[in-house]
Order: structure tokens, then C-alpha cells, then sequence
């Protein structure tokens, strides 16, 4: 087998994926954190890295450590049976992700573990180790507790580089995940610590787009609803009985505490299934009115996306700021916006209650905080600005 090549073979796809690479290779980086939804190519380009260094001989081992939910009450007098079934998960998992790169590769996995050059250990019993000369990939770790990460990095030994995997938002299972204090607690760090966050527009992944966009819906639809909630989508039931309301977030209490009172701007947004709007709508407006009738409220309703832009189209107080969005995505557990130059402050309003309003409603749809920046980009001489 012709080793040191599976590093040559992995192209960065995406300008994130390029940070993150410069990042691994980095001999001054001690820690990298690296950040965001499935797909983006978190654990590939992390673990692939890690290997080939190992292999090239600038470190002596590569530990994997990810989160199984079944070893975290184990204790060592019946654990045999679990650690080796744990071990075959993660060696399935590293075999998995060498194939991707190349087919013919995955006896090196095989090679190293019978070597000890990759290292399996539980995060949940890692106390008391320690890894001098390692590449050590923390993976997962929306799925474990802030002190078990911490204990992992206190484990980090001389000559060795760390590198914390996860997603803070998508596949957490609560705000206050390991992913998002983790990256919190690196961000301010320094000194030979660096993170890295990957966004929607780092997916490459075949199906991951899908995937994610499922797992915002299926997010959106264990959502506890409030009475005006409930009473929209009951209402939606007798009057747009096929069409499939994911959810609805009422806006009337934001409305009042930011002092929005633009007529456009919806007591409420209904959000569909992609493909159902016209069924939530009806023929010239009439179910929907007919929900408004019902309710006494004034709704709007948007399909499920990805693009960010379509929710400050459908409810930001300014109705044509959306046409000044340049781009829109996620940075760890936050939506990051860009504006044009000129138009940050029409986008967050007085006092910033534009930005605060729709904030609220990020948060209770996405659990998300809201970034925005203005661009360092001129509008082209020329180029007429659209009417407002």
C-alpha cells in the first residue's frame, strides 16, 4: 500500500474548508475548534489530516474520541463487552471516511490500530490519561456535557494539537451544548487556539443540504406552540386541510416591545412545507384570509428555506431591505448576515430594534442568535440603485 497520499487527495471544496485545512496544518495551532452543520466536512478533513500526519511522522499517534451514548454509565468491571463494540464503531467510522477519500486506502486504519498509532478512547473515561506527541480528534461533541470537553483538553499533553469537532445548532439536542460552549470558550482563547465555523455555504456533501434542511424541520416541529399558535394551525386544519403547516411563530408580543407597527409586518409567520404554499394560500388569497378571518390576526406564509433572506422579506419592518442582503449563513449557533455598504442602518433600525425583532424570531424558530455585518463593498458607479 503506498502511503502518505490520502492528504494529496482531499481538495478543499469551499472557502471555509480552506481555513480549516490551513488551520490543521498549522504547527502554532495547538487547538483547532471547527464548527457547523453536517456535510461541511468537519470530521473528513479533521480526521484525514490527522492520519497523514501521523504517517508523515510529525506526530506518533492519532486518538479519536467521539461520544456513544451507551458507554457513559459503564464502569471497567463489565465494560469489556462495550469498549470493544465502541472500538468497532469507530474504527468503522474512520474506515468510512477513508473510503471517501480512497477505496484503497482503508488497511491503513487497520495497520495503525494494531500498531497503536490510532488510539480509541471514550471521552467519558479519559480522565487520568494524558497525550503527549497526538493528533486528537474530539468529534461530536454537541453531544456531551462542557465538562467532559474541558477535561479532554486538560488531557492534551507536549508536541500535540487538538482538534474539537461539532454542530451547535442542527444536531444538539439542547442550546447549551458542548459545541456551543466549547466555541465560546475557544473563541476568546488565543494563544495557539483558533475556530474555524463552517455554514450552509460549506455543505458539499451530496444530500447533506436535504438533510439539514430536514433537521431544521423537524426542529421547527417539536417546537412547544403557544395558544395563538395552536389556534393558527387549527384554523389552517379546516380551511387548508392539505397543506402542511411545519410551524407558526407569533410575533405579536415582539411587535409591541420593539414598537413595529408597519402594516406589512405579520402578527404571525407560517411556515410550510416546501411545495405548499399555494395550498396554504388557496386560490387568490381566499384560505388563507379565511385563517385571518378566523383568528382576527394578519398572516404570512413562507415555504421552509435554507436561504436566510426569504424571513426578512416576509417580516422585517423595512420591506425592501432584503434586496440590499448580500449573503446570509451560520457561524457557530448564530445567523450571520451581510448587508451592502450604506444599509446597515436601515437593516437594525433605531436603538437596533429592527435587528432585535428579527432576532427574536430567529431564536424561537432556529434557537439562533443574529450577526450583522455591513460590506466593505462599494455599489458599482453606474449600476442605478433600485427604487425603495
Amino acid at each position: 500500500m503506498e502511503k502518505a497520499k490520502l492528504l494529496d487527495k482531499i481538495k478543499p471544496e469551499s472557502q471555509g474548508q480552506k481555513l480549516l485545512l490551513g488551520a490543521l496544518l498549522d504547527t502554532s495551532k495547538e487547538i483547532v475548534g471547527v464548527f457547523g452543520p453536517t456535510g461541511t466536512g468537519k470530521s473528513l478533513l479533521s480526521v484525514i489530516t490527522g492520519l497523514s500526519l501521523v504517517e508523515r511522522g510529525k506526530y506518533e499517534r492519532l486518538v479519536i474520541t467521539k461520544p456513544v451514548e451507551s458507554l457513559r454509565s459503564i464502569d471497567n468491571s463489565r465494560s469489556r463487552y462495550e469498549i470493544d463494540a465502541y472500538r468497532r464503531i469507530v474504527i468503522d467510522y474512520l474506515k468510512d471516511l477513508v473510503v471517501s477519500v480512497d477505496p484503497e486506502s482503508t488497511g491503513i486504519i487497520d495497520e495503525f490500530v494494531s500498531l497503536e498509532k490510532i488510539i480509541i478512547a471514550s471521552p467519558y473515561h479519559i480522565r487520568g490519561r494524558s497525550f503527549d506527541s497526538a493528533y486528537v480528534v474530539l468529534d461530536d461533541v454537541q453531544n456531551l456535557d462542557p465538562e467532559i470537553v474541558v477535561e479532554v483538553i486538560t488531557r492534551l499533553g507536549r508536541s500535540s494539537k487538538l482538534v474539537i469537532a461539532g454542530d451547535p445548532v442542527f444536531q444538539a439536542h439542547n442550546p447549551q451544548n458542548g459545541a456551543v460552549l466549547a466555541r465560546n470558550i475557544l473563541k476568546g482563547e488565543g494563544n495557539g487556539a483558533v475556530v474555524v465555523d463552517l455554514g450552509l455555504n460549506d455543505i458539499v456533501r451530496p444530500g447533506a443540504r436535504r438533510g439539514v434542511r430536514l433537521l431544521i424541520e423537524l426542529l421547527m416541529r417539536k417546537r412547544t406552540l403557544d395558544d395563538i399558535e395552536s389556534r393558527i394551525i387549527d384554523s389552517f386544519r379546516i380551511h387548508a386541510p392539505d397543506a402542511d403547516i411545519i410551524t407558526v411563530v407569533n410575533l405579536i408580543d415582539a411587535k409591541k416591545t420593539y414598537g413595529i407597527d408597519q402594516e406589512h409586518v405579520p402578527d404571525a409567520l407560517v411556515i410550510v412545507k416546501p411545495g405548499h404554499l399555494g395550498r396554504a394560500i388557496g386560490t387568490q388569497g381566499k384560505r388563507i384570509e379565511s385563517v385571518e378571518e378566523d383568528t382576527g390576526l394578519n398572516l404570512r406564509a413562507v415555504e421552509l428555506s435554507l436561504d436566510f433572506k426569504v424571513y426578512f422579506r416576509a417580516i422585517h419592518p423595512v420591506s425592501w431591505i432584503h434586496k440590499h442582503i448580500l449573503r446570509t449563513d451560520i457561524a457557530g449557533s448564530d445567523i450571520v448576515v451581510v448587508v451592502k455598504k450604506g444599509e446597515l442602518g436601515p437593516m437594525v433600525g433605531q436603538k437596533g430594534y429592527y435587528a432585535k425583532f428579527m432576532e427574536y424570531f430567529f431564536r424561537k424558530v432556529f434557537n439562533s442568535g443574529l450577526i450583522i455585518y455591513e460590506s466593505e463593498e462599494e455599489v458599482k458607479p453606474g449600476k442605478k440603485r433600485r427604487k425603495r
